[in-house]
């Protein structure tokens, strides 16, 4: 296991480098981030000049490349436009959006796998075809429009929730914000799930661990449920780094000053710095969180070993 984890680290390297790079170029393709600074006035061109010199971008992209990672080894994701550290930046906005993506996490989690393993175990009757159906119009509605008709619905028109998160963005003003981020991955959670009980109930395993005399419950979460689990948790690994990208829409909405709040603010005003640092991290979680899904696997089938 220990040699398995030591090489998928050094397989994350390249990988690292060439998404990073990617990155950096897109962002600094989208166009002159000094012209974005002046809005709708053009910046007299001496001043231009000497910002361009300042922010290191008459350089080529590749030796901005180089200092940028630089940077990132010692610690420092550079500066905003407005002088900000982008580090300080993030550690003022991940806390924030990660108790987002752990409230809409625990949403997908719960409800995607119980309403797909009740489906599962029902196939054919009327509360499977409830779930497929249910699921089915999630997946057919944008995530803004569910966050707006959430957001009237729950928050103005009938005042049971906040229509917005308040300062600090504390967990119950991020209930209705992560059941929001969590409502497509949730249908495909429940989905995937009703399809691999329904078709690991016909196993063999099942079949004789029934016929051995073992109570229903065991059967299904010792035996069902874990091994139709697999799949599953590889959708949830991805989906990790997923929820946390995907934020910036739901921050948006709901004003929750989060990664996705910054990184839409960053994007609009072609401030590089601040957007290549953001998805960089994001970029990390989607590498670790593919690292722990491989190494689940050994965990919920004892036949998986890693050498």
């Amino acid at each position: 296991m220990g040699r398995y984890v030591i090489r998928r680290l050094l397989q994350m390297i390249p990988v690292f480098i060439g998404t990073t790079f990617i990155i950096f170029a897109m962002v600094h393709a989208l166009g002159d981030p000094v012209n974005a600074l002046f809005g709708d006035k053009a910046p007299d061109p001496a001043v231009a000049a000497q910002l361009r010199q300042q922010l290191g971008l008459n350089d080529p992209l590749w030796l901005q490349y180089l200092h940028y990672m630089k940077g990132i080894f010692t610690g420092d994701l550079g500066n905003t436009f407005s002088g900000q550290t982008v580090t300080s930046l993030l550690a003022s906005a991940y806390p924030t959006t990660l108790k987002l993506t752990a409230v809409a996490f625990t949403v997908e989690v719960v409800f995607g796998i119980g309403l797909g393993l009740i489906s599962g175990l029902r196939r054919g009757k009327l509360v499977d075809t409830l779930v497929m159906v249910l699921t089915l119009l999630v997946i057919s509605i944008p995530v803004f429009v569910i966050g707006y008709v959430l957001q009237y619905l729950l928050g103005v028109k009938w005042g049971i929730v906040n229509a917005t998160a308040g300062y600090g963005a504390p967990i119950g003003d991020l209930i209705l914000p992560g059941f929001v981020l969590a409502s497509v991955s949730l249908a495909y959670v429940a989905r995937l799930t009703r399809t691999t009980v329904a078709e690991n109930s016909k196993a063999d395993y099942v079949r004789t661990a029934t016929a051995k005399g073992l109570p229903r419950r065991r059967v299904v979460m010792n035996h069902l449920l874990r091994n139709s689990l697999i799949p599953v948790i590889t959708f949830l690994g991805t989906d990790l780094g997923a929820l946390m990208g995907g934020a910036l829409v739901t921050e948006r909405i709901f004003n929750i000053q989060g990664v996705g709040y910054w990184l839409y603010q960053g994007i609009v005003r072609q401030n590089t710095p601040t957007v290549v640092g953001f998805v960089t991290i994001l970029v990390v979680v989607y590498l670790l969180a593919n690292l722990l899904v491989d190494l689940l696997y050994a965990v919920l089938d004892p036949r998986i070993r890693y050498v």
